[in-house]
């Protein structure tokens, strides 16, 4: 019979087996090549970032509930817009929506600096708590209506945006820096289509880049007559 470690060095095996192939399938395999995304995917330890009764499909092509009516993004979707931003490693991003904390993990291999809004004092302190515990330094999660961004800390190179508008919030837009890339999901709450955004002084150039759906933002730029929470990955 084997001991607890030999258990949990299986475990372990199993869920970076699991992980491999997420990569191998969800990622590479569906057209994201960037190598720095792809290492940072490889890297971040997506099963301690869900419910523990939900890790065994923690890699699965599937978003997840993480309580609060709230989930994290199937893996393809955080690649795909991590991918999006076209990150150097100087970059300042605002992530809005930290939910679980996963995505800012991710972002967090790739960037100076990661400050993520959470709508919901429980999942900010479950996530602040969690990446701390791994390790995750350069990652702030701060408590605060999302769609009112993060004034405090602006301009920033990149802004994604876990959640989905009815339209561009104007305070987020404004704290996007020049030459700096907004990732949005728009359109109505039950369908949207996620939209890019380039800043070139007070001009922002837009493209659409596929359909999507994520769960509402709320706050004051959010859906109309909706309780305050912020998404999450």
């Amino acid at each position: 019979m084997s001991g607890n470690g030999d258990s949990l060095g299986s475990g372990e095996r199993n869920f970076e087996s699991a992980r491999r192939e997420m990569v191998a399938r969800q990622i590479r395999g569906r057209g994201i090549t960037g190598p720095r995304v792809i290492e940072a995917l490889s890297a971040v330890p997506r099963h301690l970032f869900v419910p523990s009764e939900l890790a065994s499909r923690a890699y699965a092509d599937e978003p997840l509930s993480i309580g609060e009516k709230q989930t994290i993004s199937q893996p393809f979707i955080v690649g795909s817009m991590t991918d999006s931003l076209a990150l150097d490693g100087s970059e300042r991003v605002l992530e809005i929506g930290a939910g679980s904390g996963y995505q800012a993990a991710v972002l967090s291999l790739l960037v100076r600096e990661v400050i993520a809004v959470e709508a919901i004092p429980a999942l900010a302190a479950a996530a602040r708590d969690r990446l701390c515990r791994l390790g995750y330094a350069n990652v702030r999660i701060v408590e605060g209506d999302g769609s009112m961004g993060w004034p405090d800390e602006a301009p920033y190179d990149a802004i994604l945006v876990t959640a989905a508008a009815p339209a561009v919030p104007p305070p987020v837009r404004e704290q996007l820096a020049n030459g700096g890339r907004l990732l949005i999901p728009l359109g109505k709450s039950e369908q949207q289509e996620l939209v890019r955004m380039v800043r070139r002084g007070e001009q922002f150039a837009s493209e659409t880049l596929y359909a999507c759906r994520f769960v509402p933002l709320t706050g004051r730029y959010g859906y109309p007559g909706s309780a305050m929470r912020a998404s999450g990955a």
